[in-house]
């Protein structure tokens, strides 16, 4: 869904999702979730420079070829939360790391992943020529218990706020279309354990 508010246009994803609460909510909480859904390889990591380095935070939108991998080739969790450090999201597309996006994390709630909840937020750079960032925020919390006694989780993508202008608005669909296709991929590995990435890579 996209929708205008306040300060811009925004994006809403939303996916429910009927696996295990705890294993939906695991998908944005460490590297090695990421790697089941998302990279081929991924890093979370403390970097504690004063000064923000842009040389590697934005995607190499020439990896779209290299995503086809189910595999994770790579996943560390070195992720604190101290005062002065900045944690960065690194994702690799390709087993090589040699299509990368390097994002800082604003904010990582993990508190409750065994509770099924879970919270990410992001800084994306949707625009390969642009390096003003379009933060995105992924939430997981649980779903009411189903009669049958099984449970899930919803997922919610919010992906803004885009300037109401055309090169921006083009990203934005861009951009959704993409974050649409790896939340169902989401919901296809963890429901009837298919990565689509294997067979049809987006």
């Amino acid at each position: 869904m996209v929708g205008r508010e306040k300060d811009g246009i925004w994006i809403t994803l939303k996916e429910e999702i009927h696996a295990a609460p705890a294993e939906v909510a695991s998908c944005i909480s460490s590297a090695a979730g990421f790697c089941r859904w998302l990279a081929v390889g991924c890093d979370i990591t403390v970097d504690d420079r004063g000064a923000r380095d842009d040389r590697g935070a934005r995607d190499d939108r020439n990896a779209a070829d290299d995503r086809s991998s189910g595999e994770s080739g790579h996943a560390r969790d070195r992720h604190e939360d101290s005062s002065g450090e900045r944690a960065l999201l690194s994702i690799a597309w390709d087993r090589a790391w040699n299509h990368t996006t390097e994002a800082l994390i604003l904010e990582h709630d993990i508190a409750a992943v065994a509770d099924g909840c879970a919270r990410i937020k992001f800084e994306w750079f949707p625009s390969p020529v642009d390096d003003t960032p379009v933060p995105i925020e992924i939430v997981v919390a649980p779903l009411a218990e189903r009669g049958d006694g099984t449970a899930g989780a919803r997922v919610i993508l919010r992906h803004g706020p885009f300037a109401e202008e055309t090169d921006n608005l083009l990203f934005m669909a861009d951009s959704a279309e993409s974050w649409r296709w790896y939340l169902c991929n989401l919901r296809s590995v963890l429901e009837a354990k298919h990565d689509m990435r294997a067979v049809r890579p987006l």
